[in-house]
C-alpha cells in the first residue's frame, strides 16, 4: 500500500532518530553515512515541500547529538552551529551566487578539510585550558576535561595569558584506529566502525586512562568569539591559532574563485587516502569576518559557509563464502570472501565480519549482493545488504559452535561479543602465539615467520615457544626448501633472542592487554620475570599508567601452572629473564645532545635501523615522534628525506645528517 507523504515524513523521522541514536550515543552505527546521507536529504525535500508536517523533533531540526549519562551537562554560552551540506559542484555554485547577492559583491573563500572526528569546545582563561566540552546538541554538551588534557595536541598552556575558546575537531588517526580495532578484536569485544566513532567513543570514557590509550588527536579551526585575537579573516585567524599553540590543519587554501574552490576539492578527493587521517568532505567559507558578520546565520547554519560532502566510495560484490580463523588469543574471527571488486584504488576481495552478532545485526547470508567500502580509507568494511535482490530461498548464517581448527566448542566469555576457542592445546592458538613471540617488537627472531611456524608445527617440532630453543640443524635441514645456510641464520637469530632485555620477552609471551608499553614499565619496575610473576594486584598498581584491567591480566596469568613450567623451560634454555635497559630517572640523570629533545627520524638511515637509532636516542634522553611540528627540538634526515625535512626547514627546527647522529650517540658509548 502507497505511504501518503504524511506517513513518509514520520518513517524517515523515525529511522533517522533510531540510526542518529545509534551513531551519537551508542556509538554504535548500523548504517554508513551515504546511506544515512541520502534518507537525510530526502526528508530536508519532503519537509520543505510540505512543512506542515514538519515537527519540532525531527532530525532536521537537530543540530547534533545527545547528552549522555555519566557527564556534566556544560551549556555553551555562544552556540556550535552545524553547516549546510553541499554535494555537487552546481550547489557550491548557487551558494556562491546566493553569498555575492547579499554583499553585492565578489568575495575570496578559505577552503579547510572537513576532519571526520568529534566536535570539540576548549575554554582558556589566563591561557591556561578550564574547560573542554562537546558539541551535544549545539546548546549543551558534555564536560571532558581530564579526557581532553590527556589528547597531547591540546596545549594546557597557550603562547598568551588571554581568555579564548577555541573549537574544532578531536579524531583518531588511521593508524590508531587500525591499531585499536585490532587490539579489540583480540580482546572479543565491539570494534569500532570508522575512526569518528572511534574517536567519540574515546574522548568520551569516564575513565580518562582509557582515552589516554587512544592516541587522539585535533586540529582546531574557530572560536566562539574572535574578538581577543583582533584578526580580520579566517586566514589570518588560523594562523593566529597556530601561533597560540593550537594543532590546525595545513592543507587550508583561500581561493580567490568558485573554480579555484572546485580545483581544491577535486585535488582532495583523489588523494585523501593518502592523509593520515580520514576527512569526509571540504569546508568552505567566506574568508572575511565584516563579510560573515553581514550574511549572519539561519535557525542552525551560518549562511557563510558549507559543506561539500565527498561522493562515498563505495562497490558493489556477492558474499562467496565466510571463513573463520582463530587468533592468538582464541578469539575466532569471521572473514567474508567475495566476488573481486575495485573500491577507493584497490582490488578487494576480502573483508572482516568481525563477530557473530556483527553478521546477525546486518543479516548478512551466504551469496548475498552487499555494497561495501573502505572504513578509515583502509579497512574493506560491508556497508549494508542489498536485500531486494536476496534470493527467496535463502536462509540466515548459521553461526558455527565448534572452533574451525580443533573442534573444541567455541565459548562466550562474560562480556564479550566476539565467540572463543578455550582449548589450549589448539593448533591455531599455539602456531598465533608463536608468530607473536618472534615479531619485531617482542624476541625479534629473524627468518622465522608464518609458513616456517606451520612447517614446524607439520613436522612436530614445536608446541609452545620454548621448543624454538630445542630446535637443532638437522631438524630444520629436514623442512621442504630450507638449506643450510638459512638453518644456521635462523638458529644464530634464536640464539641472539636469548639475550634480550626483560621487556621484550614479556611482550612475547602475549599476555591479555599488555602492550608494548606496559611491558617496558613493568619490567623496570620488577626488574626480573620472576618478581614480576610474583606481584600481587596492589603491588603491579603501584606502576604508573597501569590500571587494574592489566594488573588483573597478569595476576591471573602467572597464576597458572603451565605458565611457570614453561618459565622453567625458557631459563634452563638460557633465555634472559632480567630487565636490562636503563632505568627513567638513570636516563633523565644523563647529559646527552638529546636529553629532553623531542626527535624526529626521515628518510633512510644507512648505519643504523630505524627501530635500533630511537631505542639509543631514548635511552639518552629524547623522545620520538613521527611527525614534525614547531614543538619539534631536532630532525635527523636520512637518505631521501620528503616532506618532514622540507617542513623542519620551513620551520627553522635544526636537521642532523645521520653522521652527525652517530658522531652524537659515539661520544656517550666512548664516555
Amino acid at each position: 500500500m502507497k505511504q501518503t507523504v504524511a506517513e513518509q515524513i514520520h518513517d524517515l523521522q523515525k529511522k533517522l532518530t533510531e540510526y542518529a541514536y545509534a551513531y551519537y550515543v551508542k556509538d554504535q552505527p548500523v548504517v554508513d553515512d551515504a546511506y544515512y546521507d541520502q534518507l537525510y536529504q530526502q526528508l530536508v525535500a519532503l519537509e520543505t515541500a510540505h512543512p506542515e508536517y514538519q515537527t519540532s523533533d525531527s532530525p532536521t531540526q537537530r543540530v547534533g547529538g545527545v547528552v549522555r549519562k555519566g557527564f556534566e551537562k556544560v551549556v555553551h554560552e555562544i552556540p556550535l552551529y552545524s553547516l549546510n551540506d553541499v554535494f555537487s559542484k552546481a550547489e557550491i555554485i548557487a551558494f556562491d551566487q546566493r553569498v555575492q547577492k547579499t554583499l553585492g559583491h565578489a568575495v575570496s573563500y578559505i577552503c579547510e578539510l572537513k576532519i571526520d572526528g568529534l566536535s570539540i569546545s576548549l575554554k582558556y582563561e589566563n591561557g591556561r585550558l578550564v574547560r573542554g566540552a562537546t558539541r551535544g546538541d549545539g546548546t549543551i554538551g558534555e564536560n571532558i576535561t581530564d579526557n581532553s588534557k590527556t589528547v597531547k595536541s591540546i596545549p594546557l598552556t597557550l603562547t598568551e595569558p588571554i581568555d579564548i575558546e577555541v573549537r574544532g575537531e578531536c579524531y583518531m588517526p588511521k593508524a590508531s584506529f587500525i591499531q585499536l580495532n585490532q587490539k579489540r578484536e583480540e580482546e572479543g569485544l565491539d570494534i569500532f566502525a570508522n575512526p569518528r566513532n572511534a574517536a567519540a567513543g574515546s574522548i568520551r570514557q569516564l575513565d580518562s586512562k582509557v582515552t589516554a590509550s587512544r592516541n587522539l588527536s585535533t586540529f582546531l579551526y574557530t572560536l566562539a568569539d574572535f574578538g581577543p585575537l583582533h584578526v580580520t579573516n579566517q586566514a589570518e585567524a588560523l594562523t593566529h591559532l597556530d601561533d597560540l599553540g593550537f594543532r590546525t590543519n595545513q592543507e587550508r587554501a583561500v581561493c580567490s574563485t568558485i573554480d579555484d574552490v572546485w580545483a581544491y576539492i577535486e585535488s582532495f578527493h583523489d588523494k585523501r587516502s593518502q592523509l593520515p587521517y580520514e576527512i569526509d568532505g571540504v569546508v568552505i567559507k567566506v574568508n572575511d569576518f565584516s563579510d560573515q558578520n553581514q550574511l549572519g546565520f539561519t535557525v542552525k547554519a551560518p549562511r557563510w559557509a558549507v559543506a561539500y560532502k565527498f561522493p562515498p566510495e563505495e562497490a558493489q560484490t556477492t558474499i562467496e563464502e565466510i571463513e573463520w580463523t582463530v587468533g592468538r588469543t582464541g578469539v575466532v574471527t569471521p572473514t567474508a570472501v567475495m566476488t573481486p571488486v575495485r573500491v577507493a584504488g584497490t582490488t578487494v576481495a576480502r573483508a572482516s565480519l568481525h563477530n557473530a552478532d556483527y553478521i546477525k545485526m546486518k543479516d548478512i547470508r551466504l551469496h548475498d549482493q552487499v555494497v561495501i567500502y573502505k572504513a578509515g580509507d583502509i579497512i574493506p568494511e560491508v556497508a549494508h545488504v542489498i536485500e531486494e535482490a536476496r534470493d527467496s530461498a535463502s536462509q540466515p548464517y548459521t553461526i558455527p559452535t565448534n572452533c574451525p581448527v580443533c573442534g573444541s566448542e567455541l565459548v562466550h566469555l562474560d562480556e564479550e561479543v566476539a565467540l572463543r576457542c578455550i582449548n589450549p592445546k589448539c593448533p591455531a592458538l599455539l602456531k598465533e602465539g608463536i608468530s607473536h613471540f618472534v615479531s619485531r617488537d617482542a624476541m625479534n627472531i629473524e627468518g622465522i615467520g608464518p609458513r616456517m611456524i606451520e612447517q614446524f608445527f607439520n613436522h612436530g617440532f614445536v608446541e609452545d615457544v620454548a621448543d624454538l630453543y630445542r630446535l637443532t640443524l638437522d631438524q630444520l635441514l629436514t623442512i621442504d626448501k630450507v638449506k643450510e645456510k638459512s638453518a644456521t641464520n635462523m638458529l644464530q637469530a634464536i640464539e641472539a633472542s636469548k639475550q634480550n632485555s626483560l621487556e621484550k620477552l614479556l611482550f612475547g609471551l602475549g599476555i591479555r592487554h599488555v602492550g608494548v608499553k606496559a611491558a617496558k614499565l613493568l619490567a623496570e619496575r620488577f626488574e626480573t620475570l620472576t618478581q614480576l610473576s610474583q606481584a600481587t594486584v596492589e603491588e603491579i598498581l603501584t606502576v604508573a599508567t597501569i590500571g587494574p584491567t592489566i594488573a588483573d591480566s597478569l595476576v591471573t596469568y602467572f597464576a597458572n601452572e603451565e605458565v611457570h613450567e614453561l618459565m622453567t623451560e625458557l631459563k634452563a634454555a638460557g633465555v634472559n629473564e632480567t630487565y636490562l635497559g636503563l632505568k627513567s630517572q638513570d636516563v633523565a640523570e644523563i647529559e646527552s645532545a638529546f636529553q629532553g629533545k623531542t626527535v624526529v627520524l626521515t628518510g633512510k638511515l644507512q648505519t643504523y635501523t630505524r627501530d635500533q637509532a630511537k631505542k639509543r636516542i631514548e635511552e639518552l634522553g629524547g623522545t620520538i615522534t613521527g611527525s614534525v611540528s614547531k614543538k619539534t627540538d631536532l630532525v635527523i634526515a636520512g637518505a631521501d628525506a620528503g616532506s618532514k625535512l622540507t617542513k623542519a626547514q620551513a620551520l627553522d627546527i635544526p636537521v642532523w645528517t645521520e653522521e652527525e647522529m652517530i658522531a652524537a650517540l659515539e661520544s656517550k658509548q666512548n664516555e
